[in-house]
Order: structure tokens, then sequence, then C-alpha cells
């Protein structure tokens, strides 16, 4: 870490315009990446596009110090940069955006008499939310127009300025959270980050490019990357494959329950798990096995439902509530200083206690007040943000102190918990709708934005960015970004179709978010007990895996093991084998030949994790300068 004179007292302005200017470009093209050709760049942390950026203006940023020192930009400044691309990186793609801008355009297109949405919930959806007008949806999912024209800018700038300004408040909120949780995780919890690492040692190590170990790495995934794009470019040429699904060879009841079962032979996932706890690693593998015999053993005993999801959610509730308790302490001193009955230490924050709480709570206004305009009701607000902030906390946690790459949350959103605990009758048509319009920022949570902010933070103090600098430009990248990103994807959407030539699913997103609404308004449901008993399944045996974990040092099972690989889908579904391999290979060294070999055997990692960024991101550009479908760019998610 650097000494307090060393580090910079304030943020240059090319600084600034740099970052902002780089916010543009990634959203532009993390969404058209992932909507016309499917490579989904946000799929695994640390996103691949920001750290290509981050290479490249190391790259330009070289040649600067040597022929032109003063246009220069500091170490403490390009780790800016770089976090300010992953709070945009957080909005665009098929994570959030694309599940958005499906949700704004699907119900006035596609409403007929047979599916019933005008009369189901169309007086439901405010006018100030969307383009209700079908004429002008048509170039959206038809192409060969452009958002550019004077009427299409006229209807869709209202929406995209009230949605994004929605979403700055509700990223806000949770920068706002961030912050007051930074101490607690960073200083007395002492969480890892272990996903910081490979920008803060390309950038603060002057030792880390010179390293042996890590171009090895490079050379060996960077050739399989750059073999599969020659594969792609002339498929004469023989390449890897991706992965293997291996659940087809399993043909006869019962084994033909496993599920989707697959190797993946990613180099990045292989080299990001090495820095994740031996404990977790284990316990991510075990636990996606564990649902494959579930599966198994239930098909045959005859056995209809697992509710692997409904003990999920519940144990990611659990994760979350282990979290608010182990900083029952910090959040009580917090409050203290914030009320004036206490002084609390705050001075080494990036923002005082009372401008954080005055930041999260004037956020936290903005999300009531637009929810409660989409016709929420008070109660349903509340239980929906506690739960979107339930699921934050756990995934920052987990991420700050763990470090999964990759952690698929699907099939258990706000509305579907919501519904389970409290039943559609009672939620109603209003607040059913409004829930499905929010559906986007719950939908997978892979590119959750408050796993991202926490180790934004971590990676601005030990880079030495200026703590107020830091977070405003955070806000400033996560508003711009908002405004680009809805921009990028009306112009490619009115452009190229979002039914016509989109490999994405900005397009069909729709259905998933308006065909339960569809069932859920005709056919009202009670409370569904036994989805509520088996969430609370999961809180308690969450709470078991933590109390082993605390008494017994032996115990090899780590509850967030469980939440990343216990659903029915998402968690480790891709990328168990690259993560089993990659425990297997760390606890071998650790085992015969220490912990100072594991440490001489990081930069490989690292290279392993470049190597496959690095090439998929070139082919990526390359892929659009030939117009040219290529797998090996990310597409889908063989990544």
């Amino acid at each position: 870490m650097r000494s307090e004179s060393e580090r910079p007292r304030h943020i240059t302005k090319k600084a600034v315009a740099v970052g902002l200017l780089m916010v543009v470009v990634n959203a532009y093209w993390v969404g058209l990446a992932s909507e016309l050709w499917y490579a989904v760049y946000t799929l695994v942390s640390p996103f691949s596009n920001a750290v290509f950026t981050l290479v490249v203006l190391l790259g330009l940023n070289a040649g600067l110090r040597r022929f032109a020192p003063r246009a220069a930009l500091t170490s403490a400044e390009l780790l800016l940069v770089y976090v300010m691309v992953t709070m945009v990186s957080t909005i665009s793609g098929h994570a959030m955006m694309a599940i958005l801008t499906g949700a704004l355009a699907h119900p006035f297109w596609f409403a007929s008499p047979e599916n019933q949405y005008a009369q189901l919930f169309h007086r439901f959806i405010p006018d100030w939310m969307t383009v209700r007008d079908a004429e002008l949806l048509r170039g959206y999912f038809e192409g060969e127009s452009s958002v550019l024209s004077m009427e299409l800018l006229r209807v869709w700038t209202g929406p995209v300025l009230i949605w994004s300004g929605f979403i700055l408040a509700l990223y806000g909120s949770l920068l706002g959270f961030s912050l007051l949780f930074r101490k607690q995780w960073s200083e007395r919890e002492k969480l890892s980050f272990p996903l910081t690492q490979l920008p803060l040692q390309m950038t603060t190590n002057e030792n880390f490019w010179k390293t042996r170990g890590l171009w090895a790495g490079i050379a060996l995934a960077g050739s399989i990357r750059l073999i599969n794009g020659v594969h792609d470019i002339f498929p004469a040429f023989p390449g890897f494959p991706a992965s293997i699904r291996v659940d087809g060879y399993f043909t006869e009841r019962p084994w033909n329950a496993i599920g989707y079962t697959s190797l993946s032979f990613n180099m990045a996932i292989v080299g990001l798990a090495y820095f994740m706890p031996l404990d977790l690693a284990f316990s991510c593998w075990f636990f996606f096995w564990l649902t494959r015999a579930e599966r198994v053993l239930a098909a045959a005993m005859g056995w209809q439902n697992l509710h692997l999801n409904d003990r999920a959610a519940g144990a990611w509730i659990g994760i979350a509530f282990i979290a608010l308790w182990s900083a029952r302490r910090h959040l009580a001193e917090v409050a203290r200083h914030i009320a004036g009955k206490a002084r609390g230490q705050d001075a080494n924050e990036p923002l005082s206690y009372r401008a954080t709480a005055a930041l999260t709570l004037g956020c936290l206004a903005v999300v009531f007040l637009f929810c409660a305009a989409a016709g929420m009701s008070l109660w349903a607000l509340a239980v929906w943000y506690a739960l979107f902030f339930a699921f934050a906390l756990a995934l920052g946690h987990v991420r700050a102190g763990l470090g999964p790459p990759y952690h698929e949350v699907i099939g258990m959103s706000p509305r579907q918990i919501m519904t389970d605990l409290f039943g559609s009758r009672r939620l109603g048509g209003q607040n059913l709708t409004a829930l499905s319009m929010l559906y986007a920022f719950n939908r997978c949570n892979r590119s959750h934005p408050m796993p991202n902010q926490v180790e934004s933070l971590r990676v601005g103090e030990r880079g030495g960015i200026p703590g107020r600098a830091l977070v405003w430009m955070m806000v400033a990248a996560i508003g711009v970004g908002a405004v680009a990103t809805f921009a990028s994807y009306l112009q490619f959407a009115y452009q190229h179709g979002a039914l016509a030539k989109s490999r994405g699913h900005f397009g069909r997103f729709g259905w998933e978010v308006y065909n339960p609404l569809q069932r859920l308004i005709q056919s009202p449901t009670d409370p569904d007990l036994t989805a509520g008993a088996y969430m609370g399944g999961g809180f308690l045996f969450v709470a078991f895996l933590h109390a082993m974990r605390t008494q017994f040092l032996w115990w090899p099972l780590h509850a967030s093991g469980y939440v990343l690989s216990g659903a029915s889908w998402g968690g480790m579904v891709y990328f168990w084998f690259p993560v089993m391999a990659s425990w297997f290979l760390k606890m071998t060294i650790l085992k015969f030949s220490g912990l100072a070999a594991y440490r001489r055997w990081q930069p490989f990692f690292l290279g392993l994790v470049l190597g496959d960024f690095i090439p998929r991101s070139v082919l990526s550009i390359l892929s659009f300068a030939l117009n040219l479908y290529m797998p090996s760019s990310g597409a889908g998610h063989t990544l």
C-alpha cells in the first residue's frame, strides 16, 4: 500500500474526462455485444470489458509516460477509470438493461385479444413509464429505423430520463449502504476481497508485468482463446470445445433427472477461483453435486418438487441476516454518531457518516416516490426493498469475504417470494404490475451493483484514490452510464431490430416478465405455506452451517457454498468444473509445497484470467468489424 504522502490529493480533470468517455464507450460496447451477438461480458466478475479497458489504458499510459509525462495518468486515476467502467457494466448488458428495456417495450407491442394484456394490466402502467403506441415500437422490434427521429426522441426522452434517475437513486442507496458497511467488512471482519487482486496488481505492482509466471498463464489461456477465434473465422481449422454436456449421457430413469450438467474449460474461472478460500471452493462443487443427487433421489422416490429455489431464497436471506448480525455493534455505533449521541471514527471514511446517511436517505426517498407513483402500496414497497436489500447485502458480503467469480441467483426474485408469502390475491394487480416492471433488478443478480460497489471502495482504499472523489465519480458513472446505456439499447434496437437481427434476448425477455403477471392476475393465488416453510428451512440450514463453522474449525462446508450452488439453476451451474479444478490445484500446492509456493503461483493464475479476457475482448471488436458471429468472443454462456 502507498504511504499517505504518496497518495494524490485530487483527481485531475483529464482523468474524469477519460473515465466518463470510457463509461459511454463501454455502455455501448457491452450492450451491443450482448444483444447483437449474445456475448455476455458481465457473467463473471471482475468484468472482462473493465479489465480490457484497464489493459488498453495501461498500454497507452506507458507511452505517455515516456513521451509526454505530463499527460499521463497516475495509477490511482487509472484505477478510478476502471471503477467507473465497472459501475456502468452493472447497468448495461444481458443481466439488467436487456430485461428492463424488454419489460418497457413488450406489453403494448404484444398485446392481443388472446393474451388480454390490455384488459389485465395496461391500466396499471403509468403513461410516463414507457411508450404505449405500438406503431412507435415497430422499429424497436423490426429494425431498419433510428431512434434519432424527432418523434421517437420526443416519446422516449421522458421514460429514459425517469428510469435513469430511478437507477441512479436505487444504486445510490446501495452505495450508501456499502459506505456504511465498509469499515466493518474491511477493518473489523478483515474480509480479503479476493477479486480486487487483479486490477490492483496490474496498476500498483511495478513487477507484475515482469513475472514469468504471469506470461506463462497468459500464453496458455490466450492460445486457447485465439485458436478458437481462428476456428470461428475458418471453421475447417480445429478448435477447443468451450464445454461438454454430460447430462445427455444419462438416459435412463432416475439418472436422467440429473438436470443440466456440463464440463466447462474456462481458464479465467480457474484463475479467479484460485483466490477463493479452499473451503468455499470445495463447498461450491460439493453442493452442486448434492443438488444433482437430490434430483436423482427425488425421481427414484416419485417426489414432485424439491423446492430448491425456495430453500435457496431463504438461505440468501439467512446470509444477509448473518451479515447484519455480525455488524450490529458497528451499525449501532454509526447510528449513535449520526444522532449526535457519541463520536464515531469516520475520519478515514470516504464520506462522513452523516453525509453517507444523507446520501442513503435521499436516494431511498426517490426510490419510494418512484414506486409509489407507479402505484405500489407502502407495505408492498417496503417488503420489495427489504428483499432487494437482503440480496444485495448477502451478495456483497459473500463477494467481499470469499470472492466467487460467478453468482447467478435466478428464479427467486422479490416478485416470486412475495407471491409465495402473501399470495397474488392480496398483492393485487397494481402491486404485481409494479413488481413486474422492477423484475430486471433481481432477475439473475450476476452483475448486481452492491458487490461491485464494495469491491470498488476497496480498490480505491488500496489504490490511493481520494475517497470523496471516488464516491462522486462512482455516482457520476452510474448516472451517465444509465442514460448512455438506454440510448445505446434504443439505437441498436431500432437499427437492428430486437426480434430481427439480434441474437440476444432483449426482444424476448418481456415474455418472462409478463406471462407470470398474466397468470397471477387471471388466476389469483393464496399464500403458499409450503414454499414459505421451505424458505424457513433454507434460512435455518444456513444458520446451522454458519454455527458449525464458528464452533468447529474442521467443519468443511461453507454456508456461502450452499447459496451459490443449491438452487435449481444458477450458482455454479456453468462453472462447477473449473472451480473444482482450481480447488484441486490450490489444495495440492498448499499441501505439498506450502504457503510460499501458493504465493509464487499467484501470477500464473492471474495470467490465466488476462490470457482469457484480453483475446476475447479483441475478438469481440473483430466480430463487429467482420459482422461475424464469433462464439470465442464469449457468446452465450460458454464464455
